[in-house]
């Protein structure tokens, strides 16, 4: 953890800011089991972010005794995921043999790769219990050359991903990429940047979003500013491509934004339900590999 005075992203740099072209509402729909999410992209208005494909919130609900739900065994191919978990749990298991609990304020990466068979559950005791349910899930893109990649997972505690924190109160927990000076422990095959920023009421910061870069900032709780667009709650701002940095501002009761830069990838993308390809033809061998159990063997 590094601790940084309050004037850490006010001050005055030479760097260019970027501006917000667009401020999108998300899509409600239910996954898995049947819990709500929120979803930024993709939608009509941006089908990706490249090389961001989707970005999903699931909650925060607060739920009862044996109403957390997940999602059965269901297959990957073709890109790596990003799953933090905000608050209760998330039991993972996969075709390679991994297997662990996603703890609140983890993070587990999953690189689908040549394909991978898994399930995401809350655990027995959460299922039991009850409680809040809140997660966040980012799927990055893999160039045509790395969709062959073998499958793999990295999965990281709270306590070893890094947070800058402020005298104001506000914090940068930073995924992957680095901003504020310090790295994130997450590197995916194209290179991004992912930040958790929690403002304080009326503090401001900026943060990295270097040239060349697809960038934007989701809203999702409380309220705020990105660049001199007011966002709230579920809102996804869409930045410009002039600029290296952004600035976000905490609303009347903070906010809390996920932040997101990297480097686009600009090769066609293909998409069949839970694979996406590079042409029409390798989402067919995707379908015909599952239903042939060629993508790995999924054990209860």
């Amino acid at each position: 953890m590094t601790t940084l005075g309050s004037a850490l992203g006010t001050a005055a740099t030479t760097a260019a800011t970027r501006s917000v072209v667009d401020v999108l509402q998300p899509l409600h729909t239910m996954e898995g089991e049947g819990f709500p999410v929120r979803r930024p992209f993709p939608t009509l208005q941006i089908p990706q972010l490249d090389p961001f494909l989707m970005l999903d919130q699931v909650g925060p609900v607060d739920l009862g005794p044996d109403e957390p739900k997940g999602t059965p065994h269901h297959p990957h191919r073709g890109f790596e995921s990003l799953t933090y978990v905000l608050e209760g749990d998330i039991e993972y298991a996969d075709s390679t043999g991994n297997r662990g609990v996603v703890a609140p304020g983890g993070v587990r990466r999953l690189t689908a790769g040549a394909g991978v068979v898994h399930s995401a559950q809350p655990t027995d005791a959460f299922r039991a219990a009850g409680g809040l349910q809140h997660s966040l899930q980012l799927w990055v893109n893999l160039p045509a050359s790395l969709k062959g990649l073998r499958p793999s997972t990295q999965h990281r505690t709270a306590e070893r991903i890094p947070v800058v924190r402020r005298l104001d109160g506000s914090w940068f927990k930073v995924i992957a990429g680095t901003a504020l000076g310090v790295t994130g422990p997450f590197e995916t095959q194209v290179p991004v940047t992912v930040v958790h920023a929690s403002l304080a009421p009326g503090e401001r910061a900026e943060l990295p979003a270097p040239q060349g870069r697809n960038a934007a900032v989701y809203v999702f709780s409380g309220s705020g500013v990105v660049a001199a667009a007011e966002v709230t709650d579920g809102e996804l701002a869409v930045l410009s491509d002039e600029g290296d940095t952004v600035r976000i501002e905490g609303g009347p009761i903070g906010a809390d934004f996920l932040f997101l830069s990297g480097e686009p990838i600009g090769e066609p993308v293909y998409r069949g339900g839970p694979f996406v390809m590079s042409t029409p033809e390798e989402i067919e061998q995707a379908f015909d590999d599952y239903a042939a159990d060629r993508l790995g063997r999924y054990e209860d």
